[in-house]
């Protein structure tokens, strides 16, 4: 592995939407980035099936944070190491192969968040519709998707995707009180939500960043670069970050500034060449 100044972690769910093409210029970015020999970890909600065609598009060749947090997914022999162990102590493997990737995995992997949102669904009285459940024609109306990247999105390793079916506001509150009290992960994006046990985007962080240092023999420093909205759930994990914003933010993240943040704003006609010239 070549001698880098930075690694950067890019939540890209916005700047890659599920839809039509990247933000412009972010192609190029990829590309520059890729000369400049700075390796750029990208983090999704997205499962590595949804995620395979836009990494192949942008020729993205870089581990990879799937599921939120779920699991790191390495490229085959990206490292040319193995992953230290998570407990010296267990025999298990700190590594599970999922397709043409080398996965680290952070949470439980299927069916352990199904079957612990099964459980949470039937004690707390609060019905909830999983994407896996579904038939075709309904996955197509409940995503809004085409049904090829519809059947995509509810193929997950460890995470389970669902709505609620007709509760009020007052029993989703319950449901999720609940399930933080016995450890499960719930997150929303938008209409839909998933569950897992033991997701951690901070903990992905730190897997990599060991490997990276390992591999380099030095620790290059993290940088995170994110929307405002994805930013509180990687930015406190990171050396350095680069908020990328439609307008300069007097807030800040969580309305504090921090002295490690950056603002860029993402429509000007030279943000990438900004980024570029942070993190080079």
């Amino acid at each position: 592995m070549h001698q880098t100044r930075s690694v950067l972690y890019i939540a890209v769910d916005h700047l890659v939407p599920e839809h039509g093409k990247s933000i412009a210029g972010f192609d190029e970015f990829t590309s520059a980035l890729d000369r400049a020999g700075i390796p750029a970890v990208w983090l999704t909600s997205r499962s590595r099936h949804q995620f395979d065609e836009p990494r192949r598009k942008l020729g993205h060749a870089h581990p990879f944070i799937g599921e939120d947090g779920c699991g790191v997914y390495l490229p085959e022999d990206y490292f040319h190491l193995r992953p230290e162990s998570r407990d010296s102590r267990s025999r298990k493997t700190s590594t599970v192969r999922f397709g043409r990737f080398t996965c680290i995995p952070l949470a439980e992997p299927l069916p352990a968040a199904s079957d612990a949102l099964e459980a949470l669904s039937q004690e707390t009285e609060v019905p909830v519709v999983t994407l896996r459940s579904l038939s075709v024609r309904e996955l197509v109306q409940n995503t809004g998707l085409p049904p090829r990247e519809a059947e995509l999105a509810r193929q997950r390793d460890f995470d389970e995707l669902f709505f609620f079916a007709g509760a009020s506001e007052e029993q989703i509150e319950r449901f999720l009180a609940d399930g933080r009290r016995q450890g499960i992960d719930l997150r929303s994006h938008e209409v839909l939500w998933s569950a897992a046990i033991g997701a951690s985007i901070q903990r992905s962080i730190a897997a990599l960043s060991k490997l990276y240092d390992r591999a380099l023999r030095y620790h290059a420093p993290s940088v995170a670069v994110a929307t405002e909205d994805l930013a509180p759930s990687l930015f406190p994990f990171c050396d350095r970050s680069i908020l990328l914003v439609d307008r300069t933010s007097e807030r800040g993240i969580n309305g504090q500034r921090r002295s490690r943040t950056r603002e860029i704003r993402l429509f000007s006609h030279d943000v990438w060449e900004q980024l570029l010239a942070t993190v080079a």
